[in-house]
């Protein structure tokens, strides 16, 4: 099994190992802990499944499983990183000639086969987390993450003004066709396909009025920066003359 700096030992392009295998028992205990969330959370409420039930079914002590995941949350986190890791792997150069649109098509599909083993755990999941306010919010700072390595795998630049508004558009667009994929029966995923091109047609949309935007804003923008610039530069004037006058009141030379 390759080695991973990351702690996860799955190898890229195969299944993962259902708990209590020998091939299970032998993966690294990170791999463990988040393919026994993932079967856990297939068939138990999430709100049911208790830290000391992950390490049982993960065949790890407490101990163990507080070194590498302090909460359920940070396993979801390190399931996410695992998925990352395989979609990044698994891309080649065969696309690299083709639109942005059809590279982001590529990479979403693979990672949605990637998580096809784990579908009904996912489907449970996030059902039952999207009435959770603070953990919606900590699974977009990590979908954020995400996004970033999605995205330059597909590459796409996320640096510049409009870098954050392309990772979330990502998270936004994933988790609308994800709510899709989660229902479709079909071994084609056409209804899938078809959400995903729908979302990316939307995203392409928005990018280009948020564009159309900035440049429209830049005069305003360097406006406001000069602005901000000349008050910055007046402060310090300030600030420099205070000094200087403390300095000629409380030097004992200017008393003479």
């Amino acid at each position: 099994m390759n080695s991973d700096p990351n702690g996860f030992g799955q190898m890229p392009g195969t299944e993962p190992s259902a708990p209590g295998t020998p091939e299970a028992h032998h993966a690294p205990a990170k791999t463990r802990i988040v393919e026994a969330l993932m079967k856990l959370a297939s068939d138990r409420p999430w709100v049911d499944i208790e830290i000391v039930d992950i390490a049982q079914e993960a065949g790890v002590t407490l101990s163990e499983m507080r070194d590498l995941f302090p909460s359920k949350g940070a396993i979801l986190d390190g399931y996410t990183r695992m998925i990352d890791k395989k979609v990044i792997e698994g891309i080649g150069t065969d696309l690299a000639g083709e639109p942005a649109r059809e590279r982001i098509f590529d990479v979403v599909m693979r990672r949605l086969d990637a998580m096809m083993p784990h579908r009904e755990a996912l489907r449970r999941i996030s059902m039952a987390l999207r009435r959770d306010t603070l953990s919606m919010i900590a699974l977009n700072r990590s979908g954020l993450n995400s996004a970033r390595y999605m995205l330059a795998a597909a590459g796409v630049p996320t640096e510049g003004p409009l870098g954050f508004v392309k990772l979330q558009g990502f998270v936004v667009m994933l988790s609308r066709v994800m709510e899709t994929w989660f229902d479709d029966e079909d071994e084609t995923a056409a209804r899938t396909m078809a959400k995903l091109d729908e979302e990316l047609g939307r995203g392409e949309r928005f990018m280009e009025r948020a564009e159309d935007v900035r440049r429209f804003t830049a005069p305003l923008r360097a406006i406001g920066q000069a602005l901000m610039d000349g008050r910055g530069r007046m402060r310090r004037s300030y600030r420099s003359r205070d000094e200087r006058e403390a300095g000629e009141t409380t030097d004992p030379a200017g008393a003479i």
